[in-house]
Formats: C-alpha cells, sequence, structure tokens
C-alpha cells in the first residue's frame, strides 16, 4: 500500500464498443440493435456490442458462426475511414484536457494527469466525468474512464466498469480494487498464464501482487515482475506522446485451391494488393518495403523482398511490385496453395515526401489516391467489390459460377 494516494496519475480512456458504436453514431435506427463488425473480407468479426458478445460472438469468429448464434444480429462490413475520423474527434477532446496523450489505438489512450487537480479545481473523479460528458456530447460515442497511479491499474479500471463508467484507484486503495478483478484481467496474462498462476494458487490480482517478486520472476520472467510492480503502485511506463505505428501490414490468404495457374495466383496477389492499399490508406500510412511470398502445396514458403522507390500505399505500385515479385518467385512445375503481401518500413503519410526529381509520380500517385478513396468509398456506401480493379479478377470456373472475386465494372491501366 502506497504512502500518498496520488505520487502519480494516470487516466487511461477506452471507447466502449468502438466499431460498433461508431456505425450507430451514424446510422440511428441501429441503436439497441446487436451489431457486429466484420474485417476486411467479411470473413470474421473484428468487434461487436455488448449484447452480441452476451450471445456468445466473440473477436475473430467466423462470420458463418456468429450468424449461427445470433441470426438477427447486424452484420457490417468496417469502415476505417470514418472511424478514424472520430477517433480523431475523441483524441482532439482528451487533448484539450492533458497536453501529454499518448494514442495508445484507435479507440483508446493513456493521458497525464499531474497536476491538473490544481488546474480544473476538482477531483480526478470530477475530471473523468467532464471527459466522458464532453466526448458523449461533442463525438457522439462513450467512453469508460479509468484512472490510478500505474499505466496497468488505470487500464484495468477503465475495464472494471463498462459501459459509460469511472473508476478511480487511488494508491491506498490499490489492495482493495485488486481482490475484486481476477488475475485474468490482469494486461499481458493470458489464458496459458493463467492456468500457470492457478496452478500455484495465485488467482485474484490481489494474490498476484501478494507473491514475492522472486515467485514472479520465477514463474513469469522480468514481463511478470514488470506487471508486479505496476500492480503495487510503482509506475515503469510512462505515457508517450510519439504515434505508435505497426512494425508490418500483411494481406494473406489461401486461395481456396492448390494451383499451377500463373494468372491464378497473379489475381490472388493483386488483390491482397488492393486490401493492403486500402488498409494503409485508410490508416493515413505508407510502406517503403514489400515482402512477396507464396506457400507451395508442402506448406514451404518461398518470399521476395524489396524496397519501393518511395513510401506509398499506392495500389498501382503495390501491384507492380508483386507483379515483379510473382515473375521471380513463380515456377511452372511447382503447385502453390497461398500467397500474401507483407508491408514493412511503416510510416504515416507525409505530403512532402518525394524528392525534386520525383514531382511526376508525386502527381501520379496523388491521382491514383484519390481514385482509390473513392473507389473504397462506393465499395463501402454499395458493397464490397462494386466497384474493382480489373487485374485483380479470377477466372470463371467450370460450371460457368466465379471464383472469390466478382466481375470487374471498373478498368485502370
Amino acid at each position: 500500500m502506497l504512502v500518498s494516494n496520488w505520487p502519480n496519475a494516470i487516466a487511461h480512456v477506452d471507447a466502449d464498443c468502438f466499431f460498433a458504436s461508431c456505425e450507430q453514431l451514424r446510422r440511428p435506427d441501429l441503436k439497441g440493435r446487436p451489431i457486429c463488425v466484420l474485417s476486411s473480407q467479411d470473413a470474421c468479426v473484428v468487434a461487436k456490442t455488448y449484447d452480441a458478445k452476451a450471445a456468445g460472438i466473440t473477436t475473430g469468429m467466423p462470420v458463418w458462426e456468429a450468424r449461427r448464434k445470433m441470426p438477427d444480429a447486424i452484420f457490417l462490413s468496417a469502415d476505417f475511414r470514418y472511424y478514424g475520423q472520430i477517433s480523431d474527434k475523441l483524441f482532439a477532446i482528451l487533448r484539450r484536457y492533458s497536453p501529454v496523450v499518448e494514442e495508445y489505438s484507435i479507440d483508446e489512450g493513456f493521458m497525464d494527469l499531474n497536476g491538473l487537480r490544481s488546474l480544473y479545481r476538482k477531483p480526478y473523479r470530477a475530471i473523468a466525468d467532464d471527459i466522458r460528458n464532453t466526448v458523449r456530447h461533442e463525438a457522439g460515442i462513450t467512453v469508460s474512464v479509468g484512472i490510478s497511479v500505474t499505466r496497468t491499474l488505470a487500464k484495468m479500471a477503465s475495464e472494471y466498469n463498462k459501459p459509460d463508467g469511472t473508476t478511480i484507484v487511488a494508491g491506498r486503495c490499490i489492495h482493495d480494487f485488486l481482490e475484486r478483478v481476477s488475475v485474468r484481467d490482469i494486461p499481458g496474462i493470458g489464458g496459458n498464464r493463467q492456468a500457470l498462476l492457478n496452478k500455484f494458487g495465485i488467482r485474484s490480482a490481489a494474490d498476484f501482487v501478494d507473491v514475492p517478486e522472486r515467485e514472479i520472476r520465477r514463474l513469469l520472467g522480468k514481463a511478470g515482475t514488470d506487471l508486479w510492480h505496476e500492480l503495487n503502485g510503482t509506475p515503469l511506463y510512462k505515457v508517450g506522446t510519439e504515434a505508435r505505428l505497426p512494425r508490418s501490414v500483411a494481406r494473406t490468404a489461401s486461395m481456396g485451391e492448390v494451383t499451377q495457374d500463373r494468372q491464378t495466383i497473379r489475381a490472388h496477389l493483386l488483390n491482397h494488393a488492393m486490401r493492403l492499399s486500402r488498409e494503409l490508406i485508410t490508416k493515413r500510412l505508407t510502406a517503403g518495403q514489400l515482402t512477396v511470398f507464396l506457400t507451395l502445396k508442402s506448406f514451404d514458403k518461398q518470399a521476395s523482398t524489396s524496397d519501393l522507390p518511395y513510401p506509398s500505399a499506392d495500389y498501382f505500385l503495390l501491384a507492380g511490385e508483386a507483379g515483379r515479385a510473382l515473375d521471380e518467385l513463380y515456377d511452372p512445375d511447382r503447385h502453390y496453395r497461398a500467397c500474401g503481401l507483407i508491408a514493412s518500413d511503416i510510416a504515416m503519410r507525409q505530403p512532402g515526401s518525394f524528392d525534386l526529381f520525383q514531382m511526376a509520380e508525386q502527381r501520379q500517385e496523388e491521382k491514383h489516391l484519390q481514385l482509390l478513396e473513392t473507389l473504397h468509398a462506393i465499395n463501402h456506401k454499395y458493397g464490397a467489390n462494386v466497384l474493382s480493379i480489373c487485374g485483380a479478377m479470377q477466372k470463371r470456373r467450370a460450371g460457368g459460377e466465379m471464383g472469390r472475386f466478382g466481375y470487374p465494372v471498373l478498368e485502370c491501366g
């Protein structure tokens, strides 16, 4: 137990069912209805409302299984560009309360609140309630706020009273709070670690902090002892203001068949290039390096990595690199079952990323991005693949049925 209640003050702000809440915001007719937001190819659930969760639908569940569990749920394709716009509103509000805000993900962030009680002349609970009310009024969504002396405790506090709740865990109240929390709810403790800790009688978060540090180190290593210190009120992780970027962005999948057909493989790679480009564009990211891989029938992989001429999210550039890699990797005597693209050297999009000798490329990319943004907006409004790039189409199968992609209605040279 700490001697002082507030030697440090960190808030964790977490949007409630963020993607689903965004959809309810622009479609008020969905209020009160169970919603599942689907992955980029509508293959699995990436977000859901609380009632869908109560029905047994989990993140990552295949859409067919989710429909079976809850046939009356509304299943929607994700619109990450729109979610990003709401996220921008959320973090703009948070920065009005504190200049030190870390965008931990699109729907959650940490705030350094040290010294702000005297500035606002309010206790931390009142500050948290003000944040929740302002977000609800201005951004149209609800958030839950946890405030404590370390990042880990603040994150656990925000999860404790969802949705639209405030939880304050002062230094002298840490142990009382931890007694009400399962060890499974400690960030970083997954199912396997929970099973291990349970074998040694560690079932609650309070049990975890009561165990000597050396025992936690023996069971979980340094990551475990870092958590142990954070839960005991010693802050090890500061609130960082630099944007957290993914190390890589991948788009891969099985082709649904084992094939030697070069055009089939090429169509799948170009479809992955379109999906990858859409992901980068909607999140305002660029890639500096691209890896293309083919998976053989034996499950062995062949890969080719190349540096892009400039940081980009342009489908046409990615597709060109994928085509060149296919020329290098493809062997007509081999059978292939899967393929994919991995973008790395990820950075935020910068308007001045071209040098003086790349003005033509810059103008060309700007036109491409405008076209692609329009294409993605139409597809989101009227259905996936209403508009497609011609090269990413698969051949017609025997019997006249199309493969996994639809017909092109837009041809881009």
